[in-house]
């Protein structure tokens, strides 16, 4: 099992419930901090020092105070220790619920499992560690089928284009301008037409403005 983690979780009663946990799995060396610059000087120790963490277990939402930080969240977080320790096991334990956002953990900032907070997280916390030690990555089974229903809808970089044009108050007859001026192709009224439309039709939505609900409640934009 790890030897050494580090909590990196702004709310008490989450640190609590994590260290819980690790109470219980006898993790012998536990560090926890409440700020994301406070974790990342303490991954920077653990490496000059030649006794580097085994796993990093993060929030991803962290509220502002007094204290200015240069980290303002989890995803950063990530981003930068991983920078420092390429090979560093990180789970994000966290209540965020937007399949897309998940989803973009795992392909993008290539944590190893997510954990989110509810009534049974410690269980699901040991389940990840446990996973994540034997180089498996974790994710719940309820979590899985909201992914995999995302993923079943197939967004290409395109789809994502055009909504997030529609979300920042573009309006479809003008997008084929900024695709064209950014040598995105296609780039024809008709094609933009044909695409969202396609879209529409597929998600089961009857307007742009239910489309781009409806990929704000995914987290894709």
């Amino acid at each position: 099992m790890f030897k050494k983690i580090l909590i990196a979780e702004d709310q008490e009663m989450g640190s609590l419930s994590v260290q819980k946990t690790l109470e219980e799995l006898n993790i012998p060396n536990v560090d926890y901090v409440y700020y994301c610059d406070d974790a990342l000087a303490k991954v920077k120790k653990s490496i000059r020092e030649n006794d580097p963490y085994d796993l990093l277990i993060t929030d991803l939402s962290y509220e502002e105070d007094h204290h200015l930080q240069n980290i303002k969240d989890g995803k950063q977080l990530i981003e930068e220790a991983r920078k420092l320790q390429p090979l560093l096991k990180i789970i994000v334990f966290s209540g965020e619920r937007k399949s897309g956002i998940i989803d973009s953990l795992f392909n993008n900032c290539k944590i190893n499992g997510f954990v989110r907070k509810a009534r049974n997280d410690s269980k699901e916390l040991k389940k990840a560690i446990a996973a994540v030690y034997v180089n498996e990555s974790y994710l719940s089974l309820d979590l899985k089928q909201e992914v995999k229903k995302l993923n079943s809808y197939e967004f290409t970089s395109y789809d994502i284009t055009l909504v997030s044009l529609l979300s920042q108050g573009v309006q479809q007859k003008n997008i084929p301008t900024y695709l064209q001026a950014n040598n995105i192709k296609p780039n024809s009224l008709s094609s933009v037409e044909k695409r969202l439309n396609s879209l529409k039709e597929n998600l089961n939505v009857a307007s742009n403005e239910q489309l781009v609900a409806f990929c704000k409640d995914l987290g894709i934009i």
